[in-house]
């Protein structure tokens, strides 16, 4: 048994996101207030984040409705690092050559009063004013599980270091730390591991079941920016999806010549081989975006997870010593392709919450839910609540979709029915051999499809996984856990046709063939993961099990 030092709290944030650093600068700014009145005597809190430096493993688009940082900082114009507003705003329906603009855009996609920005920094920029404030922020801490007293949640214990593949201690083993906090507020953005632990445990499941998308990025600088200048917004749907996937494009000007260009798919798509990284290389081969990336370079690459379930998948925020935040809430208005205003008003709430608690000494789950109470009557919630049942639409398919769209947008929000029903993503997917979306899909690891990068405009994974800045400790255990890798080789070869080939955006999963032998074996890069948790949704099986890494492992974003 290790000896683990064990430290105290009042209030641990785990994750240092948008959700988490607006919870500690609220709460910094609240714990003063009570201070002064004499409330509260010496409050303290601790932020916890898995990156070795803030906003390493932050991804968006990102186009920000200013709304909750207005709240936060209302200055944060003059002072934090964006790309400017909103100057121009198009959307496409793409076909293989074509696209036709769309005469009306519909007015969730007006981004008329909003930035454009790169989220890594403005959370780096948000990062320094939490250190500014002498609050506790400790980077390469990533919570590696739940520390409980009955069904309490006490603190989180942060994961152990120097520890070899075979599981023994190397000669610079260090233990993780055991942090006791009367509160603990999970802000780990989407499909948090502890947050899912909890949210089994505890059945805190919503009406619905979370269902995800996966979004790949690629940021490029442009030879001649005026072709796509900053403050240009371009959103597009179609090509290279077929209409029974939910997904599009976005393409966001930046300044100083940068293009931040990605495509996103639902993963509750029914073909086996959707493979999002390959998607995003096919679309930059359409004229819309060919002509303007002719010339430039290729400069960073990311991917990430993002929950899409909406209102109805919110699972219970508030349980005995804790409260979810943003991402890992669900917090995204998919309608709106928007997320980080509601992620801060959520993190926001939760500090105004934890201070009542600590004034009256329970952190009870009567007391926490205040903090529920406080997130229904805001207007962030609204938002959520006008388009509940929007995503859970489109699952029938892009015109089935725009139907109930249209009958949502004449019910406020409601369509046909109170709740329109959602499965978890994965159930999506359908057998290889009876998936004829795209002609007859092979079933051999021969047999697939060669893509073929042209090394100027498409490249292949790993090259993008390199400019992810991507790097992991390689003696360490696997952090991503599969309960039975003989289904792997047997039983979702022949069903599947191993889809974690296609899916994973950062070539972590191969199945090599055995020798003469011809049986294939599955082989885990896991230095290659970028940390997007894709595989712990998708995989058919739900054999996949994402934790937590040696600290300071992952990519190191910048720009994204």
């Amino acid at each position: 048994m290790a000896d683990r030092e064990s430290l105290e709290t009042d209030v641990l944030i785990v994750g240092a996101g948008p959700a988490g650093l607006a919870c500690a600068l609220h709460l910094h700014k609240l714990f003063a207030e009570a201070k002064t009145a004499g409330k509260l005597s010496e409050p303290s809190m601790m932020v916890i984040e898995k990156a070795p430096e803030v906003g390493a493993h932050i991804l968006s688009g990102a186009v920000m409705d200013p709304k909750g940082l207005d709240e936060l900082i209302p200055n944060w114009r003059d002072e934090a690092p964006h790309d400017g507003p909103v100057t121009a705003d198009d959307v496409y329906f793409l076909t293989r050559k074509r696209k036709f603009r769309l005469p009306y855009v519909p007015p969730a996609m007006h981004n008329k009063g909003n930035y454009v920005m790169s989220l890594n920094r403005m959370v780096r920029w948000l990062g320094k004013k939490v250190e500014e404030k002498g609050i506790d922020l400790f980077t390469g801490f990533p919570g590696a599980e739940p520390l409980w007293e009955g069904g309490r949640l006490v603190g989180v214990r942060t994961g152990d270091k120097g520890i070899d593949k075979e599981g023994m201690h190397r000669s610079n083993f260090e233990a993780g730390v055991d942090i006791k906090a009367k509160i603990t507020v999970l802000a780990e953005g989407p499909r948090g591991s502890l947050t899912k632990v909890i949210v089994n445990k505890l059945a805190l499941h919503g009406e619905n079941p979370q269902i995800y998308s996966t979004g790949v990025k690629e940021v490029w600088k442009l030879k001649d920016p005026s072709k796509f200048p900053a403050g240009k917004v371009v959103h597009t749907m179609g090509w290279p999806l077929d209409l029974s996937n939910f997904g599009g494009s976005f393409a966001y000007g930046m300044k100083d010549g940068l293009l931040s260009l990605g495509f996103v798919v639902s993963l509750d798509y029914a073909n086996p081989l959707t493979d999002p990284q390959w998607l995003l290389q096919e679309l930059k081969t359409h004229p819309v975006f060919a002509e303007a990336l002719k010339g430039g370079e290729l400069v960073r690459y990311g991917g990430k997870t993002i929950p899409e379930g909406g209102y109805w998948s919110v699972p219970r925020l508030a349980f005995d010593g804790g409260m979810i935040v943003g991402d890992s809430a669900g917090m995204v208005n998919t309608q709106r392709l928007k997320g980080i205003h509601l992620a801060i008003k959520s993190g926001m709430l939760a500090a105004e919450t934890a201070v009542d608690a600590l004034k009256k000494g329970d952190a009870s789950t009567a007391t926490l839910w205040e903090y529920r109470r406080r997130w229904d009557d805001s207007w962030a919630a609204r938002e959520l609540h006008s388009i509940r049942n929007f995503r859970q639409g489109f699952e029938g398919g892009f015109f089935a979709g725009g139907i109930h769209y249209t009958l949502q947008m004449l019910t406020g929000g409601r369509g046909l029915h109170r709740i329109y029903p959602a499965r978890e993503s994965h159930l999506g997917m359908k057998h290889a051999v009876h998936s004829n979306l795209a002609g007859e899909i092979p079933m051999t690891l021969d047999d697939r499809p060669k893509k073929k990068p042209d090394g100027e405009l498409s490249v292949d994974k790993l090259s993008d996984v390199y400019l992810s800045g991507t790097k992991h400790e390689e003696n360490q255990p696997c952090h991503l856990k599969v309960a039975d890798t003989n289904i792997c080789a047997t039983k979702c070869k022949e069903e599947y046709g191993n889809p974690c080939m296609y899916f994973c955006p950062a070539q972590v999963y191969e199945m090599h063939r055995d020798g003469e032998a011809g049986k294939t074996k599955l082989h885990i890069n896991f230095s290659n993961c970028v940390h997007c948790k894709t595989c712990d949704i998708a995989d058919p099986y739900g054999i996949i099990t994402w934790v937590t890494p040696e600290g300071g492992g992952g990519p190191q974003y910048r720009d994204l």
